[in-house]
C-alpha cells in the first residue's frame, strides 16, 4: 500500500474540496490518461487496485504512471472507545482528488486498449472518471 515514508504530523484535519484542480490537470508523462470528474479521498488500497486492474489487462506491455499519492492520514477512533481523550490513531492514508485531476496515465499501447484498461481501473475508485488524451502541443506562438 502507499504511505508516505515519514511524516511531520501524524494527524491533520479533513480539509475542503472545493473547486476543480489547477495542478495535475493535463496528461504529463504518458498518451492517454485517466481524469477524475468528481471530489473524493480515495484510498491508498482503491489506487493499488486500479493499478493492478490496469497492468493486469494490459499483460505487462507498455507503461502505466500514477499521479495521485496518498499524503492525508484519516485518523479514527476503535469501536467502544467513549469520547474524549484525544483524536484517534490513524487508520489509512488518502489522496484528496479535485475535479480534473489525472490520476493514472498510460503509454506504449493502442488506444483501445488504454481505454478499456482505464475503464477497468476506473471500476475500482469511488467517483466518475473521463478518459483523456494527450493535446498536441502546438509550436510556435501567435504575432
Amino acid at each position: 500500500m502507499l504511505m508516505p515514508k515519514r511524516v511531520k504530523y501524524r494527524r491533520q484535519m479533513r480539509g475542503r474540496m472545493k473547486g476543480a484542480a489547477h495542478k495535475g490537470n493535463t496528461v504529463a508523462y504518458g498518451e492517454y490518461g485517466l481524469m477524475a470528474t468528481e471530489p473524493c479521498w480515495i484510498k491508498s488500497n482503491q489506487i493499488e487496485a486500479a493499478r493492478v486492474a490496469m497492468t493486469r489487462f494490459i499483460k505487462r506491455g507498455g507503461k502505466v504512471w500514477i499521479d495521485i499519492f496518498p499524503h492525508k492520514p484519516v485518523s479514527k477512533k476503535p469501536i467502544g472507545v467513549r469520547m474524549g481523550k484525544g483524536k484517534g490513531a490513524p487508520e489509512y492514508w488518502v489522496a484528496v482528488v479535485k475535479p480534473g485531476t489525472v490520476m493514472f496515465e498510460m503509454a506504449d499501447v493502442p488506444e483501445s486498449v488504454a481505454r478499456e484498461a482505464l475503464r477497468l481501473a476506473s471500476h475500482k475508485l469511488p467517483i466518475k472518471c473521463k478518459f483523456v488524451k494527450k493535446e498536441a502541443v502546438v509550436e510556435g506562438g501567435e504575432g
